[in-house]
């Protein structure tokens, strides 16, 4: 995936992309951050969230990097971190714009003042 088809950009690849966009998360943070971040819209199941991860890796908008901060104890596997590529925020930045235009396009079409219904 390159900025030019960001258009193929699921609201779930969104979602993950987003969470990740202030620095690197593990795997279930970023599952809780879509959950919150769509206001409960998207609720992925580990499996599908680490296929949205690997399709994003493949795509290289997503790279697996270090913990951003000294790893804690945790029980079991350490833990994977996901971070952006550059052509990640890209995408990201590009399917921002793409969402706030057809958001500014119903808005007008419904004759809506922003921030009013």
């Amino acid at each position: 995936m390159t900025e030019s088809n960001a258009d193929n950009v699921s609201s779930l690849e969104y979602h993950v992309l987003l969470a990740m966009a202030e620095g690197p998360l593990y795997g279930y943070a970023i599952k809780r951050a879509v959950e919150t971040e769509s206001a409960g819209a998207l609720t992925p199941r580990a499996g599908s969230m680490y296929r949205v991860l690997a399709r994003l890796i493949t795509s290289g908008l997503v790279t697996e990097t270090d913990s951003p901060e000294p790893a804690s104890p945790h029980p079991g596997r350490a833990r994977k971190y996901y971070g952006l590529t550059e052509p990640g925020r890209q995408v990201l930045a590009a399917e921002a714009r793409r969402l706030a235009d057809v958001a500014e396009l119903a808005e007008g079409r419904l004759g809506m003042v922003r921030g009013r219904p």
